[in-house]
């Protein structure tokens, strides 16, 4: 490993391994070439300051100018620069007395960018190779002493002390050999009579010409000389300039003319013919240009590329039919065109993006590169409207893709952003490139009902579990962020919490009943269904569902009056004098179930005779069909059934005792009453002959009462201790509806109760009808009563 130190800026080399690092924050390295794969060049995050713990985080990297080979990469692990591709000074950059590699440290979040120069020094690892293996050499016997003879000059790959040094000539007796240095540096050698030739004595001779380097260990290479003694030419090609210049631009047709050189003779014949090569030609530049070896023409033999190649520097050799040869120099200056389109490069993408990101947040980072020079490298870079992103210009050629508005992946799940580089060239080029960036999710969107509220019908003695209907919410979310996951909110229907009345499923929607419901106990309720997401936070939202329970026909109707519980029974009197159509009494009667399950009908099913009696359909009332006769039955016994109108329909049964009479004294006791319907009419037939007989001494006072009566045209019986029934014998809960079986608002009925009698309960109904008889027509149990009434001479008579 080498060392390690800072300089000021502009300092120069200290040491090889030595790296400087000048004020502006840029970073230099010297390595030697060759180096291993994995070799350590130096800490880089230390030498910049970097946080070591970060550099993973951000993404560090090497990146080169022109995106070529990676010779080098950074250890995330020590901050340490180390090589990572075999570095070649030779090809990277040929006989440059100064070689740098020019890397860029690229960091991220937020970006940073440092050059990184490092200096790749020389190693000896060329050895010198002259062009031939045999140099042939003819020289005129009349050369002089001293003469000297151009050598081949040796090429070593490498440069400095490692290039070529020296030349050494095989001792012999004709030659020494002479050191010279061209431009440049470069050193050649020439060979130097030393003792003039005889042609009878020798006519060909060879010499070993060995050049070396200066490296260590010392490389070296060796060429033939094969010297051929001829007769005198004392003239060399001359050319007309020393140095030739020309410029090509790139691209150029194969067999272009590029320059056509030309040399001179003075000598005739075979010793003025001049022959046209080159000298040395490097191993790259080889197939790029041929010279004609007669005409002196230089054409274009190989691809032109500016890019890879900006000039060119060539040994032009003339020589002379007999081997006397003179030398110039070829430079062909290459002119850049517009021939490559920008380059565009993807550095770094966040992708996918959450659609929550604030506008101006950094989603990527794009490196643009022209491999063209000056105007035609000017890139201008642009992006397609109407998306959401625009291209920020950055550090040198990079740009930072930026985030203009906010973004809604419910609109928008992914965008095809395509980037547009364009130079300045003429005509200038472009190119383009897509990047796909996609949307994540963000639990930005609760869910919504599709009803605002719902509503469910359930008949009453439903089965628990059964189905009463199906809420949905949608969620525009995506995978557990629109996940909908439904319940029940906690509340309280009728004191009992909601969830022992209904279940949800939280997967459907579904809602069920839990238990079975009781139009009677209630007939609606609400509750509240909460729709809540799988995301987090969680989102809900709620919707209101209405319950209504329908009726079903389950209750039988309810006979009020008469009442069947107790062990009396109640009578009601029906004066003699009754005239068809006159209400007898009334049947009251009431279903807990509503609406048409609650619409009752009366019908007499049992009666002692049967065309004396009727009752309204729907009223209930009891009327007579006929006036009474004499031969009518006093007891009467009516079995009524009342029913509904349900399907299938409900009944329930009463019976109703009548008593024909118009005096009390007929009464018989009422615990010896009897109804049974086969022989009623002979228990009416003694009634009658009893009271006759009782009553027979007080004919004058019946024959009173009888035209009291006939005035009247209804009797009129009071007794004492009646008993109104309160109002608080209906049940609250059976309401007044008008034609289903209760009291209707045309008749207003007032019922009273015996006191005195020890067995039975008589009650007299009173109408507001015309044909209803007189409600203070009742009984009375104390004899002084009746006085009041038969002696009650003042009061005005009704007519009959």
């Amino acid at each position: 490993m080498g060392h390690s130190g800072f300089a000021p800026r502009c300092c120069g080399l200290a040491f090889i391994f030595l790296f400087l690092r000048p004020a502006c924050g840029d970073v230099s390295y010297s390595i030697t070439e060759e180096m291993k794969p994995g070799s350590v060049i130096g800490n880089i995050a230390k030498d910049l300051g970097l946080d070591l713990g970060k550099l993973s985080t951000r993404r560090v990297r090497i990146d080169t100018e022109d995106n070529s080979v990676q010779y080098c990469s950074v250890n995330l692990n020590t901050g340490e620069l180390i090589v990572h591709e075999r570095i070649d000074r030779e090809a990277l950059c040929a006989k440059k007395a100064s070689c740098v590699l020019k890397l860029e440290l690229v960091l991220e979040n937020p970006l940073e960018l440092h050059r990184v120069n490092i200096r790749v020094e020389d190693i000896n690892d060329n050895s010198p190779q002259f062009k031939e293996e045999l140099l042939k050499i003819e020289i005129q016997e009349s050369a002089i002493k001293g003469a000297r003879f151009l050598l081949d000059e040796a090429h070593d790959g490498d440069i400095g002390e490692n290039a070529v040094q020296g030349y050494s000539l095989q001792a012999n007796d004709h030659f020494k050999l002479n050191l010279n240095t061209k431009g440049g540096g470069r050193k050649y050698g020439e060979l130097v009579l030393d003792k003039e030739l005889d042609r009878e004595d020798k006519r060909e001779m060879t010499l070993l010409l060995t050049a070396f380097d200066g490296g260590s260990p010392r490389r070296s290479g060796t060429i033939v000389i094969h010297v051929t003694v001829l007769d005198a030419n004392d003239n060399v090609p001359v050319f007309s300039k020393a140095v030739y210049k020309a410029s090509l631009p790139e691209n150029s047709h194969l067999d272009t003319v590029v320059i056509t050189v030309s040399a001179s003779d003075a000598d005739e014949g075979v010793n003025g013919e001049v022959t046209y090569g080159f000298d040395h030609v490097s191993d790259e530049n080889n197939n790029v240009f041929t010279l004609h070896p007669k005409t002196g023409e230089v054409r274009v033999a190989g691809p032109i590329d500016y890019e890879k190649e900006s000039s060119y520097e060539m040994q032009i050799s003339a020589k002379d039919g007999l081997g006397l040869a003179s030398y110039a120099t070829l430079v062909v200056e290459i002119i850049d065109i517009n021939d490559n389109a920008p380059l565009i490069y993807e550095k770094s993408l966040t992708n996918p993006i959450a659609e929550n990101v604030l506008p101006g947040t950094e989603v990527g980072i794009i490196n643009v590169q022209d491999r063209d020079s000056e105007k035609n490298r000017q890139v201008r870079c642009s992006i397609q409207p109407n998306v959401p992103f625009k291209l920020v210009p950055s550090i040198k050629n990079y740009y930072s893709l930026v985030s203009t508005a906010h973004l809604d992946r419910e609109l928008v799940s992914e965008y095809n952003i395509t980037i547009t580089a364009t130079d300045e060239g003429s005509p200038p080029l472009s190119s383009s490139k897509t990047v796909h960036l996609s949307v994540a999710d963000v639990n930005d969107n609760p869910p919504v009902f599709e009803e605002q509220s719902y509503s469910a019908y359930v008949t009453e003695n439903n089965k628990p579990g059964s189905t009463l209907c199906s809420v949905a919410a949608r969620d525009p979310d995506w995978r557990q962020n629109g996940t909908v996951i439904y319940s029940l909110l906690a509340a309280e229907v009728n004191g009992a919490p909601v969830s022992s009345y209904l279940s949800v499923n939280g997967d459907t929607g579904v809602i069920h009943a839990v238990r079975s419901f009781d139009y009677e106990h209630f007939r609606s309720f609400k509750v509240h269904v909460m729709a809540r997401d799988n995301g987090s936070p969680p989102l809900s939202s709620n919707v209101s569902v209405s319950v209504f329970i329908t009726d079903v026909n389950d209750n039988s109707p309810q006979i009020l009056y008469p009442s069947p519980e107790g062990n009396s029974f109640m009578t009601e009197l029906v004066p003699k004098a009754a005239h068809g159509g006159s209400l007898v009494s009334k049947v009251i009667a009431v279903d807990a179930d509503s609406g048409q399950n609650a619409w009752l009908s009366y019908q007499i099913i049992k009666s002692t005779d049967p065309g004396l009696f009727t009752i309204g359909l729907h009223s209930g009332e009891i009327r007579t069909q006929r006036d009474i006769s004499e031969s009518d039955s006093m007891k009467q016994n009516l079995i009524v059934a009342v029913k509904d109108n349900g399907q299938p329909s409900l009944s329930a049964t009463c019976t109703m005792y009548l008593l024909i009479s118009d005096n009390l004294a007929e009464v018989p006791e009422l615990k010896d009453i009897s109804y049974d319907e086969n022989n009623s009419k002979l228990t009416f037939y003694l009634i009658i002959a009893l009271v006759c007989v009782s009553t027979f001494f007080l004919t004058f006072i019946i024959i009173i009462l009888g035209v009291r009566f006939c005035r009247r045209r209804k009797p009129r019986l009071l007794f004492d201790g009646a008993v109104a029934i309160p109002s608080a014998y209906l049940p609250p809960n059976y309401a007044e509806v008008d034609g289903t079986g209760t009291l209707r608002s045309a008749y207003n009925y007032d019922a009273y109760l015996t006191t005195g009698s020890r067995t039975s309960d008589f009650k007299f109904v009173s109408s507001y009808n015309d044909n209803t008889l007189p409600a203070d027509q009742t009984l009375r149990k104390s004899p002084s009563d009746f006085a009041e009434v038969f002696g009650d001479s003042d009061g005005s008579p009704e007519e009959c």
